[in-house]
């Protein structure tokens, strides 16, 4: 799939532009500063439903403005579509010029791989992190999952209520069961699908690690980690944390607790790892997820490059490009860089004025 354009208005230091992008690779350049990454931003949240970045939708609104609004045509395998973001009090999305009742309805419908300098987090940073990014990348492909998860997050959240209940005001213990069943449910079919989409990382992760590196000297793993694997370990694992839950006053055992770690030649690369082989592993990951949506869709996503390309050496840029053949890319960056591949364009960004320079030929 690819995006044919963005019309911004009033989106941070936006007043009113129309971007329209080659259907290839897209080279966005300009000083810091100056609205790249808010090009970036603007298609992260009609993706998503909310941005990578602010803490409050207000923020993606222009100094002095009450409103903003962004919209999208993209083109699929089968089809051409389109998605409105308008933000006010609140963000409302429009698919295909039509009001959508939850942000959930639009996920998916432009599928995106995102790479930012911080995602080297995903390896240094805590399990959270690395859930997030497991999280979005199902969730971009498989809609029910994230009922599944809002189920479990707002049944995980009544248990730590009643939990602090019974600490507090002697509540009857064994009306956990309730919430436990229910927990153990969701925890099932939540693990199910991370496993099911970490098996696919693990088929891919070492023939696209060795692309990269060019070395076959590095064997790497990734393995999922969680304390349950089926309903009935789920909800033993609860009952026997229940004194604990009670005396902490939350739930320290369940998915929200997993995580997976990746190996390189059988040490963690998050504590072992080199610098440059933690970018390497990221480079992996997100080459992997490349294949995996691709591979799920029948159609190839669209690969943001956040100030990503400036974060590597000339070799695993090289090597990193060559994976990206079939992908429409949007790489920002502060130097216009030159890559020999054909149907480039150009633009360049100054004070939210986004404008084409030359084409590539």
């Amino acid at each position: 799939m690819y995006i044919k354009n963005i019309l911004l208005e009033n989106f941070r230091n936006y007043e009113k532009e129309q971007i329209d992008l080659n259907k290839n690779i897209n080279i966005i350049y300009g000083n810091n500063a100056q609205g790249k990454t808010n090009i970036i931003e603007s298609i992260f949240l009609c993706a998503y439903g909310k941005s990578f970045r602010a803490k409050k939708d207000r923020e993606l609104i222009k100094f002095e403005q009450d409103s903003a609004r962004v919209e999208i045509k993209y083109k699929k395998i089968d089809r051409e579509g389109s998605i409105k973001a308008e933000i006010k009090d609140k963000k409302t999305f429009y698919l295909n010029g039509i009001k959508q009742n939850k942000i959930s309805d639009i996920i998916g419908k432009i599928n995106i791989v995102i790479f930012t300098p911080d995602d080297i987090e995903i390896i240094k940073d805590g399990p959270q992190r690395r859930r997030r990014f497991l999280d979005m990348m199902i969730s971009s492909l498989r809609p029910n999952y994230i009922h599944l998860l809002n189920n479990y997050n707002k049944i995980l959240e009544e248990r730590n209520n009643y939990l602090r209940q019974i600490k507090l005001e002697n509540k009857k213990e064994d009306l956990l069961d309730i919430w436990d069943t229910q927990l153990s449910e969701y925890s099932y079919k939540i693990y199910e699908y991370r496993k099911y989409f970490i098996n696919k990382f693990s088929e891919k992760i070492e023939d696209i690690h060795n692309l990269i590196t060019k070395s076959g000297k590095e064997d790497i793993k990734i393995r999922y980690i969680s304390n349950s694997k089926d309903k009935k370990s789920f909800l033993e694992n609860l009952k026997k944390s229940r004194p604990m839950d009670i005396k902490r006053g939350f739930t320290a055992t369940g998915i929200h607790r997993d995580d997976f770690m990746i190996y390189i030649n059988n040490r963690q690369a998050s504590i072992f790892g080199s610098q440059g082989q933690q970018r390497t592993v990221v480079l992996t990951l997100k080459l992997c997820e490349l294949e995996i949506v691709k591979e799920e869709l029948g159609d190839s996503p669209i690969l943001l490059l956040d100030d990503f390309m400036s974060e590597l050496d000339e070799k695993r840029r090289e090597s990193f490009l060559e994976n990206i053949n079939e992908n429409q890319v949007i790489i920002t960056c502060t130097d216009k860089i030159n890559i020999e591949k054909n149907k480039i364009e150009t633009y360049f960004v100054e004070n939210g004025i986004c404008r084409k320079v030359k084409e590539q030929n």
